[in-house]
């Protein structure tokens, strides 16, 4: 059922659909999003996927109108996704994969034309991998907001012109419905599954609470229920650093020839410092001066080794990623709160009918383990499970061995012979 982007596909999703294997191997270094590099393809300045580029393995489909939880509506709405395996005859084995904040739907599979970067959890999905093609049919969409073939601030308006400023305010909720509404043209009405880290457990929450009778299992990595003041704080110079560089021109930069990659680049140095650890930071880099640059000695200004290495996230993330869905994704994870109009965080979890598996780095600093375990006694049906790493919240896609067996065990709640309620609690 693959779509060319000239083309949207309105049908139903055959069964058997066809199979996609994944891809094996690739480069799996640390790092949020695993490390991007550019493609031998066309690189666009600001990183975005558009129309005419090479498709990769990415999917369309057309959704419709979405309409806003703040008011308002985004028409004629296009996700991009990719999907592995196939949907069996029960219709019962579909996982739902959720990425992160400037991750994408290729979550496995090498770089190459269409994908400017390898997946981002290679090691999850593949024959004999923690999720296997030939038992689930796994999905994963770019999300509502996005830059990489989802409708976003670089995408076309109705009057032909870039949306840029004019992209509205979307939440958490926004993007869920718009993937609801993904699953129902391709047929699928329930999740086996729905798995995600970071901004994606949020969305992943956001599933069981509003549509508790849809998701069988809810396995949520260093995420919360709701954003707290403190990630709210570490996002607004983030997104001021954006907003203030004069090539961001207000959002309307995409018809000039210049881009906001300075501000872009100083707000992924802001988050990546978030995503690791002082321990890991000081213990690799400590005061060594990048080679030849030593800030002591060099004839010109020079840098320390860490320097260096924020400096080089920063460029990456210019060549792969587009500013304005950088500003768009990052109001949504601020929005995050399942309790906002459902009577509290309590009220809502309650809601919950899946299996969930509750997950945290014990060192990470941006979403501590606290907000995992107040996740975790207001749920109905909760296993606790905890990630031990030295690398912080990038631990949850650094730690694959960890990773791969808590999914792979949440993935066993709910089958025959299989019981789980609070004793099972791994504690």
């Amino acid at each position: 059922m693959t779509v060319t982007h000239r083309k949207q596909s309105t049908r139903r999703l055959a069964r058997p659909a066809a199979p996609d294997t994944a891809v094996a191997g690739g480069s799996h270094p640390a790092g949020h999003e695993r490390a991007h590099e550019e493609s031998s393809g066309r690189q666009l300045p600001d990183g975005a996927w558009r129309d005419g580029d090479a498709v990769g393995r990415r999917q369309f489909e057309t959704i419709g109108d979405v309409q806003l939880e703040r008011g308002g509506v985004v028409p004629d709405v296009r996700i991009a996704y990719e999907t592995w395996g196939r949907l069996n005859e029960a219709e019962d084995n579909v996982i739902l994969v959720e990425h992160a904040l400037t991750g994408d739907s290729h979550v496995v599979g090498e770089a190459g034309d269409g994908h400017a970067s390898p997946g981002w959890w290679n090691s999850l999905i593949g024959p004999g991998r923690t999720v296997d093609p030939d038992e689930w049919f796994v999905i994963a969409a770019n999300v509502l907001g996005g830059c990489q073939g989802s409708t976003g601030p670089s995408s076309l308006a109705p009057d032909g012109q870039a949306w840029g400023s004019r992209f509205p305010y979307v939440t958490v909720r926004d993007q869920v419905a718009a993937e609801r509404a993904l699953l129902d043209r391709l047929g699928i009405r329930r999740l086996a599954a729905v798995v995600g880290g970071s901004m994606g457990g949020m969305r992943a929450i956001e599933w069981a609470v509003t549509h508790p009778e849809d998701v069988d299992r809810c396995i949520v990595l260093a995420s919360t229920a709701y954003a707290t003041a403190d990630q709210i704080a570490w996002c607004q110079p983030q997104l001021l650093a954006i907003r203030n560089d004069p090539d961001f021109a207000g959002g309307d930069y995409y018809a000039g020839d210049r881009r906001p990659d300075a501000g872009l680049g100083l707000a992924r140095r802001i988050a990546h410092i978030t995503y690791r650890t002082e321990t890991e930071l000081d213990e690799r880099f400590g005061r060594q001066a990048q080679l030849g640059e030593d800030p002591l000695r060099a004839g010109d200004r020079g840098r320390f080794a860490v320097e260096s290495y924020l400096d080089h996230h920063a460029g990456k993330l210019a060549r792969r990623f587009d500013a304005n869905s950088y500003v768009v994704l990052t109001e949504a994870m601020n929005s995050h709160d399942v309790g906002r109009d459902r009577g509290g965080v309590e009220a809502a979890l309650a809601r919950v009918q899946a299996d969930c598996t509750i997950v945290s780095v014990d060192t990470d600093r941006l979403y501590p383990p606290r907000l995992s375990d107040d996740l975790h006694a207001a749920l109905p049906r909760s296993r606790r499970e905890h990630i031990t790493s030295a690398f912080g919240h990038d631990g949850f896609l650094i730690e694959e061995d960890q990773v791969g067996r808590i999914v792979r065990a949440a993935l066993e709640c709910g089958r025959v012979g299989h019981t789980h309620d609070r004793a099972d609690d791994h504690a």
